[in-house]
């Protein structure tokens, strides 16, 4: 890592910090009530005296986003390559696709729910619907953009389809995949903790609906914290795969003039 780079993200963590800081002196040079806003000092010591208690329902939002969000990606990966590929499944499939996504959410999980009943499957299929669309188009936008030339090479080579596919489509489409793969994984979450907030006894939403319920705001905005920091972790956690996967793709700050 670079002079340069440690310097940007010196800068980077200096203005998180002053983020909270400026958010806790609003508060308390406005006097700002609790119930409406609560000071980040509050919200860290709400979330290290109930941590024990949030631990379970942090697994279990963790593990029903990871399930809906694996699903998820693996029908994308699926229906996008056969849509890229396709033009038959493009027009066919696409505006099905739209208009799926178009629907809100929140008015599936009831369907889920008088299908599968409270609890964890509703959570992941509504975690998958919500997180496959991104997964989809950007899987297909990659296919579908693939230079016509490398094809045309590989099929007076003699190359099959699939060959094609497997060798030239699918590698093209590596940082479309991972760029929606951090998209999706937040898509992700939103989806778990709608449908927990909903039709469940466990998870974090259920724990911040219970909160707000009982007007602990605090608590409902530590619940927040922990899906930022779920949601950025795993941000992280894909951007460092795709810096090793697709770094062919990425532009070098440090390159050599001739």
């Amino acid at each position: 890592m670079s002079v340069s780079d440690i310097r940007q993200k010196a800068w980077s963590a200096a203005l998180i910090v002053l983020f909270f800081v400026a958010w806790e002196l609003f508060c308390l040079m406005t006097g700002m009530s609790d119930l409406v806003l609560p000071r980040p000092s509050q919200i860290f010591v709400t979330l290290f005296e109930k941590f024990p208690i949030l631990w379970p329902h942090i697994v279990q939002t963790l593990v029903t986003t990871m399930i809906g969000f694996v699903l998820g990606v693996a029908l994308g990966v699926a229906l996008g390559a056969v849509i890229g590929v396709s033009k038959t499944a493009y027009d066919t499939c696409y505006p099905l696709l739209v208009g799926f996504s178009s629907i809100p959410k929140v008015a599936v999980v009831p369907i889920f729910v008088l299908w599968f009943g409270s609890g964890t499957v509703p959570a992941v299929l509504t975690s998958l619907s919500i997180c496959f669309f991104p997964i989809v188009v950007n899987i297909a936008t990659g296919l579908a953009t693939t230079e016509p030339e490398l094809e045309d090479v590989l099929k007076a080579l003699g190359a099959s389809k699939f060959d094609i596919l497997w060798n030239v489509g699918l590698p093209r489409t590596m940082p479309f995949f991972f760029a929606s793969l951090k998209v999706a994984v937040s898509y992700a979450f939103v989806g778990a903790v709608l449908s927990e907030t909903v039709a469940s006894n466990r998870g974090i939403g259920n724990v911040m609906m219970t909160a707000s319920s009982n007007f602990n705001v605090p608590l409902v905005f530590a619940g927040l914290f922990v899906l930022a920091g779920l949601g950025v972790a795993l941000y992280v956690l894909f951007s460092l795969i795709e810096g090793q996967v697709t770094g062919w793709a990425t532009r070098k700050d440090n390159v050599i003039a001739t």
